[in-house]
């Protein structure tokens, strides 16, 4: 394990045989600013070893460290779903965008005294453009080897578009196994995306963790919660901020207010997605009905698109961005990144963190040492671009809208995945502490459950 144990970020998994070696994820760690400026400067492994790399799926905590591996020489294959593909050209753009734009920034932070250290981006434009050149677009379902003895075939993983459950099938000196990787699982019934599919034969799974140790409340609760807030918010006035990835998070919110909306539950106020780079995934969304559910399908292409509803302003521009923070009237802001450590929502926050008219609403995951944690956590100051602020704002977080399984779910997966194979093994990993040993102790009735450390080595075969 190199990384992605013991927290949610930064997944990165090594599978070793005598014949070859294939990398699961290779994601950057998102948390605390200078660990992750350490974290993220070495891979924890030596590319020349590797053969293949297998990608779950596009979000930058399994994907983000991708054009690092270009850097440091490796020219092998990436195999990823024809929409992870694509999602990745607009994600691991905006990621070196986003690295260029903060090290400007505090670059002109320190210049002005601010106490703090400079950072250089880990890649550029250039390193992610050949980065895509590697990676190859594997359908769902189709088997193929991409390795020695290591046959992978992806079936849909219900979290975000083109997400995948990892299935490779492994003989090494006569020994075999049937590994299952959920990369992250989905979380079910939510309107955008299938459910999450279940492999058959497994004898090894390798399990996330992320809600292993909460349950989301029923999506009917969620929306009503949904609906006071917005409306609690804007009856006094102010802004409600919602941090979301711009992958998944950003589309089903937009189709849950545009259900509120509908119904008049919601008053009427501007709604913003302040994202360009939600403007292009949605778009790669029209291009993948394989990956989205038949109601979703029918309605982009029937003229009542989810993603579009009267008072829904997509935004691009950098000037229109700001206006939005200088207009006094309520509104909705959709920006990213979800766990606040970077992209336009931390120029919103900013504006409107120290009014105690404004909501931030957290609508998904927050891991530790990241300012969405420290929001969740009501804290009474935040640090935002380097400087200490007063946080007046109300936080309201809703998990029900949530991509990721929850410890019910993760459960029932790990229970049908034994129901159709020979599982011998789980492994848990993408969690932090309390979650994977709540849901370890869920699992305890199964053969044998292991929750591994960074460097740790685990044998599959038999």
């Amino acid at each position: 394990m190199i990384g992605g144990a013991g927290t949610v970020t930064g997944s990165k998994h090594l599978l070793r045989t005598s014949r070859a070696t294939v990398l699961l994820e290779c994601g950057l760690f998102q948390g605390h600013r200078r660990e992750g400026f350490v974290r993220n400067r070495t891979l924890g492994f030596d590319v020349d070893t590797l053969d293949a790399v297998v990608l779950s799926h596009a979000h930058l905590d399994h994907s983000g460290a991708l054009p690092m591996l270009w850097r440091h020489g490796y020219r092998g294959p990436i195999f990823a779903t024809p929409a992870t593909r694509d999602l990745c050209v607009p994600l691991l753009e905006d990621s070196a965008q986003i690295q260029a734009s903060d090290a400007a920034h505090i670059l002109r932070l320190i210049e002005r005294g601010v106490d703090l250290e400079p950072v250089t981006p880990l890649y550029d434009s250039e390193d992610v453009a050949a980065t895509i050149s590697l990676i190859e677009g594997l359908p769902y379902h189709r088997r193929q080897e991409i390795a020695p003895g290591i046959e992978l075939t992806f079936i849909n993983a219900g979290h975000v578009l083109g997400s995948a459950i990892v299935v490779l099938d492994i003989e090494d000196a006569g020994r075999t196994a049937r590994l299952a990787f959920t990369g992250d699982l989905g979380h079910a019934r939510l309107p955008i995306l299938p459910d999450p599919e279940i492999p058959k034969g497994v004898t090894c799974l390798i399990s996330e963790a992320t809600y292993g140790n909460r349950t989301h409340g029923a999506i009917e609760e969620t929306m009503r919660e949904l609906a006071a807030t917005i409306t609690r918010t804007a009856a006094r006035g102010g802004k409600i901020v919602i941090p979301t990835f711009a992958l998944e998070r950003a589309q089903e919110v937009v189709f849950a207010l545009k259900q509120l909306r509908r119904s008049g539950a919601i008053p009427p106020i501007p709604v913003y997605v302040d994202s360009p780079l939600a403007v292009k995934i949605t778009d790669v969304f029209r291009l993948h009905p394989d990956c989205i559910s038949r109601e979703t399908f029918s309605a982009l292409h029937g003229g009542d698109s989810p993603f579009d509803f009267e008072g829904l302003r997509y935004v691009s521009d950098v000037e229109e961005s700001k206006a939005i923070d200088l207009d006094p009237a309520p509104a909705i802001i959709l920006a990213g990144s979800g766990m606040c450590e970077g992209g336009r929502v931390l120029h919103h926050l900013r504006a409107t963190i120290e009014d105690e008219r404004t909501t931030v609403l957290l609508v998904g995951y927050q891991a530790e040492h990241t300012l969405g944690r420290r929001l969740e956590e009501h804290r009474r100051e935040v640090r935002i671009f380097g400087v200490m602020r007063p946080r007046n704002a109300d936080v309201v977080s809703l998990e029900g809208l949530s991509a990721h399984a929850d410890q019910t779910e993760l459960v029932a997966f790990a229970e049908s995945v034994r129901a159709r194979g020979s599982l011998r093994q789980i492994i848990l990993v993408h969690g932090e502490p309390p979650a994977l040993s709540a849901l370890a102790a869920k699992l305890s009735e199964f053969p044998s459950v292991i929750v591994p450390a960074v460097g740790d080595r685990i044998c599959v075969l038999t």
